[in-house]
């Protein structure tokens, strides 16, 4: 029998609510956006993570309510912190604690399309002799 104190069952639970706020670097880690406070400190200095628009330090402390543009690799994600807490959660339980904005979810669907599309045009495969030849004749043309 399973009860309220059972370990097994606190994944099935929100996160337990942080009262007031809580270190950027620490709510980054908790949310899973980044795997290490480390790395998310890094990203942070580095000027990757900005809250309200503006670069700020790891020690910057975040409430509900409070705008976050983090960028990871080619995805520049607006965020909208939807709830506190320091402890590593699960990943269902952790994209709870925060909403993306309808614009930067299409702006991040549309880039990605977009590095779909450009990917397809590169050829992995050697030009046929054909294609050689046209390649050729290409660059002679260019240099007269």
């Amino acid at each position: 029998m399973q009860t309220d104190d059972d370990p097994r069952m606190s994944a099935a639970r929100p996160p337990a609510p942080v009262d007031g706020r809580v270190r950027l670097d620490k709510w980054l880690w908790a949310a899973r956006l980044f795997k290490t406070r480390a790395l998310a400190k890094a990203e942070i200095g580095a000027g990757h993570v900005r809250c309200g628009g503006e670069r700020t330090c790891a020690s910057h402390e975040v409430g509900v309510g409070n705008v976050l543009r983090v960028r990871q690799g080619h995805d520049d994600m607006e965020l909208v912190v939807a709830g506190l807490s320091d402890k590593r959660t699960a990943a269902p339980l952790a994209r709870m604690l925060y909403a993306e904005t309808d614009a930067s979810r299409e702006k991040r669907e549309r880039n990605a399309a977009e590095r779909r599309m450009a990917s397809k045009t590169i050829s992995d495969a050697r030009p046929t002799k054909r294609q050689r030849r046209l390649i050729h004749h290409f660059k002679r043309d260019l240099n007269r």
